[in-house]
């Protein structure tokens, strides 16, 4: 079951989405080049880089993870972050273009009840698109990732050349959907059609959709595997 929404999910979801664009991606980037952050417990994070250090967000709190030592503190403000983890603030702008704004000193804002529900979302998304990625084993399927600039976490299945080609991902809600909502999107503009042609790149199902489905995780895996079928037939 999907929780209700709670009033400050929007403020909640906008805060820890500038941390991930101006501390915790940047924290990985320094050390290896890449920028994917993954589901992690509570929330979101890096995936262990380096000699073995990771960086996450549990609820309202940042993990600095290294070997033999964990150290954590509640999230305050971006440049509170960086000096815990020990990076220069801000993202790397050769990469990607940050989405949020970079205000060193602003207060993020964070409410524990609604990074609950946001680390909720972000943990079914990366079930379904894991089984979803299983189902569709031969198709060229990515790895699951949650991207920075995006905020949305995500995979890719199909092929390029037959224009069967897709993104599939579960987003936090943004100016077109405000509320959270699971997405395909096709490569090729002529496959968006149809079921997948609800919007101009693609297909969605909202957060208010799956609650009132009840089974939030069967009705999500029904609607990426409806898609997928669309565009590569059954698994």
């Amino acid at each position: 079951m999907l929780a209700p929404l709670p009033d400050s999910f929007v403020a909640t979801r906008d805060g820890l989405h500038a941390l991930a664009e101006h501390v915790i991606a940047p924290s990985r980037y320094r050390v290896d080049g890449h920028i994917s952050l993954v589901a992690t417990s509570g929330g979101f994070g890096t995936p262990t880089f380096g000699d073995g250090e990771r960086v996450r967000v549990d609820g309202v709190e940042l993990v600095h993870e290294r070997p033999g030592t964990s150290t954590r503190v509640g999230i305050t403000t971006l440049s509170a972050a960086a000096q815990f983890v020990g990076v220069p603030l801000g993202a790397p702008v050769e990469v990607y273009t940050p989405v949020t704004p970079r205000e060193p000193d602003a207060p993020l804002g964070l409410d524990s009840e609604a990074a609950g529900v946001l680390a909720a979302w972000i943990d079914l998304g990366d079930s379904i698109l894991g089984e979803l990625c299983e189902s569709y084993a031969t198709r060229q399927p990515t790895a699951v990732a949650l991207w920075p600039e995006h905020f949305d976490i995500a995979c890719q299945l199909g092929d390029v050349t037959d224009g069967t080609r897709a993104n599939y991902g579960a987003s936090p809600g943004d100016a077109l959907i405000p509320e959270p909502y699971l997405y395909v999107g096709p490569f090729e503009a002529s496959r968006r059609t149809g079921k997948l042609a609800a919007y101009s790149w693609g297909s969605a199902i909202t957060y208010e959709q799956l609650a009132a489905a009840g089974d939030s995780k069967g009705a999500g895996i029904d609607f990426f595997l409806e898609g997928a079928a669309l565009l590569l037939g059954q698994p």
